[in-house]
């Protein structure tokens, strides 16, 4: 970050800048500062010599206030040099944002012989007659690679493997804290669908699951089908069955709200592509009604023949009544719109046309198809993607406790069982008292979501038989 970047309003940023301390006071820099909206509240000295000092000054920048207003107010001191901004966002990723720490320290010889040479010799061999024994004696136990290729970063579309590494390192993050799951970034200099497969094969010995994450539709399909046949470790796509496990879950609560059956309703999907046609798919496994697809070409129907081979196959699996025309036309009648396309498509009129309590889940992100506040007076339950609205629709609330009990269960597969029974336990961590068109879905942060998705999973996993093990609260 530099100093041409915009507002940072009501935060602080770390300005380091280098001064001639013998023609410049520091008086005048921090004059300098004040008057152009800035408020110094920490001075760390990081160099000097004769002539100069380098410091890091953290400054508060005052609410209206623009950080490149005080550069450029430090920029006219002829004597100081900017030498770059930070704010605690980016100082928080500096090295990055994970480790790995040993579990045992190694404090002497013998316990480098144990977990070195020559000691290890003998758990190798041990895997070597025994490959399941990798479960319990290597990290594969509790280890899932994190793996993208950063062409479809939530927000930013592609922006290539190295600019994705953050956003995975935050995934990893967020399994550890949520679930003890030990998640590793991997981000791959391909976007070739092929060879992302031969790699996350020839690496998948290291690990026991898999997480794709935000790579472009439709390679996704392939890839993630691919692996799920190929390999005998679960393999998921979050942007794909994340959403929609979150979705249904919220949905499962709106209709309940509503005095609504997911038999009876009609739901119309907006957006095919990785979310939408996953969104589709555990509609269906539930037993929806009616499902209607829309997307750029509008109403999708068998009828017509599509470039991309999953939209012929929501095509021919959803619309019973050949619908056809645009959204409006779709959501004539609809119970529940569920938008995973763009910002602003959605209009109120069209709210209008669908049956009494609508329910609304916009979430695209970061604009929502239509603002929450446009339709409150006329919806029943509206959600979105975002953090400051209610009823956010994270994928947090699903792939911690979704792996965990993969994990724990050593299941082989995460079937559509597995993802509505995780939809179920998210759905159910709400009490009735507690439920509100405010509240459908939990916080993130609640505590007993991951720990009701990893029993839920565990059952649905041993009743479809893709459990490798029993897990000891389960005997």
């Amino acid at each position: 970050m530099n100093g041409s970047q915009g507002k940072l309003s009501g935060k602080n940023v770390i300005i380091r800048l280098e001064m001639n301390v013998e023609r410049m006071t520091f008086g005048e820099v921090a004059t300098a500062i004040s008057a152009a909206g800035g408020d110094i509240v920490a001075i760390d000295i990081i160099g000097t010599t004769t002539e100069t000092t380098v410091r890091d000054l953290t400054v508060n920048v005052s609410d209206g206030g623009d950080v490149s207003h005080i550069t450029e107010a430090l920029g006219r001191l002829s004597d100081v040099k900017v030498m770059h901004v930070s704010d605690r966002t980016f100082l928080l990723h500096l090295g990055g944002k994970i480790a790995i720490v040993p579990k045992t320290p190694i404090q002497n010889r013998d316990d480098l012989s144990r977990v070195y040479t020559p000691d290890v010799a003998r758990v190798c061999m041990a895997i070597h007659e025994d490959p399941g024994k990798a479960f319990t004696l290597t990290i594969k136990r509790n280890t899932v690679a994190v793996i993208s290729d950063g062409s479809a970063v939530l927000g930013l579309g592609n922006i290539g493997p190295r600019a994705a590494m953050p956003v995975m390192e935050g995934k990893a993050m967020l399994f550890k804290q949520f679930a003890e799951v030990d998640a590793f970034p991997i981000c791959l200099e391909t976007q070739d669908t092929e060879e992302i497969i031969k790699v996350v094969k020839e690496i998948a010995t290291a690990f026991g699951g898999i997480n794709l994450e935000d790579i472009s539709s439709p390679r996704c399909f392939e890839i993630e089908q691919r692996l799920r046949q190929e390999l005998d470790i679960p393999v998921f796509h979050d942007d794909q069955h994340g959403t929609a496990v979150v979705l249904y879950a919220g949905l499962i609560n709106a209709l309940k709200l509503t005095g609504k059956s997911i038999r009876d309703i009609k739901a119309v999907v907006c957006g095919i592509g990785a979310a939408g046609v996953a969104c589709g798919k555990i509609l269906l496994s539930g037993g929806i009604g009616e499902l209607v697809g829309v997307d750029k070409e509008g109403i999708l129907n068998a009828d017509e023949s599509y470039e991309n081979p999953m939209k012929n196959w929501f095509a021919e699996n959803t619309n019973p009544r050949r619908l056809k025309g645009n959204l409006s036309d779709a959501l004539t009648g609809a119970d529940v719109f569920i938008g995973v396309s763009s910002g602003g498509i959605l209009k109120r009129e069209d709210v209008l046309r669908m049956a009494p309590d609508p329910i609304v889940f916009a979430m695209a992100n970061p604009t929502p198809e239509i603002p929450p506040e446009e339709i409150e007076d006329i919806v029943a339950v509206v959600a979105t993607g975002r953090s400051d609205y209610p009823n956010q629709i994270n994928n947090v609330l699903c792939f911690p406790g979704m792996f965990r009990g993969a994990l724990d269960c050593r299941a082989s597969d995460i079937n559509e069982e597995m993802k509505l029974a995780a939809a179920e336990a998210i759905a159910s961590s709400i009490g009735e008292r507690e439920l509100n068109k405010q509240y459908i879905v939990p916080s993130v942060f609640n505590q007993n979501v991951v720990p009701a998705v990893r029993e839920r999973v565990i059952q649905a996993a041993i009743a479809t038989k893709v459990a490798r093990r029993i897990p000891r609260d389960f005997r």
